[in-house]
């Protein structure tokens, strides 16, 4: 098991790294892409209080002492590609014996979520939520957003009521009389 974690970027682009690198990454390693993940943490690295996500990034690739020899050309590709995304890249290379690691793989399942064995609740039969479907989640429901910060923002419909309250207003500028001098 070979485990790139990268510290200092928004977890969304590296998992869009890794769907874009991880063949080219397997093969440097001379090794199957199954044996390849990637870790990314919703973190951010800061430097003297500042935080330095896309700034500075830090790599940490975890993987068997018997992978040591490829490390130059991992490291050398890891900082070319992850340059598009950083200003600055920083690697370290950690080690394990194969005998310290340890897995289970459910033989029941494939062994990873593809776009191809994802299974949506939309297609299991006997579900009859349709009037669920067609509802919009409300906001307000969201129990960590607290109504009486001053802070937050505000998610519900800012112009609920304002065409009633417009109607009325032109209906009370329409019964008054109009003012001779503005004519």
């Amino acid at each position: 098991m070979i485990t790139i974690s990268i510290l200092g970027l928004d977890q969304f682009v590296v998992g869009r790294y890794s769907k874009d690198n991880s063949a080219n990454l397997a093969n440097l390693f001379e090794s199957d892409e199954n044996l390849l993940n990637f870790y990314a943490p919703n973190a951010m690295v800061f430097h003297h209080g500042t935080e330095q996500t896309s700034w500075n990034t830090i790599v940490i690739v975890r993987a068997p002492i018997k992978y040591k020899p490829c490390e130059g050309k991992v490291a050398e590709y890891l900082m070319k590609t992850l340059s598009e995304f950083s200003i600055n890249v920083e690697i370290e290379f950690e080690y394990f014996e194969q005998s310290s690691h340890y897995e289970h793989i459910n033989d029941s399942y494939p062994r990873y979520i593809a776009s191809d064995n994802i299974v949506s609740t939309d297609d299991m039969p006997g579900e009859e939520n349709e009037e669920d479907e067609e509802e919009e989640a409300d906001p307000r429901d969201r129990s960590d957003l607290d109504p009486n910060d001053p802070n937050q923002i505000y998610l519900g419909n800012a112009f609920e009521g304002f065409e009633d309250k417009l109607a009325a207003k032109e209906k009370e500028n329409a019964a008054k009389p109009s003012d001779p001098k503005k004519k």
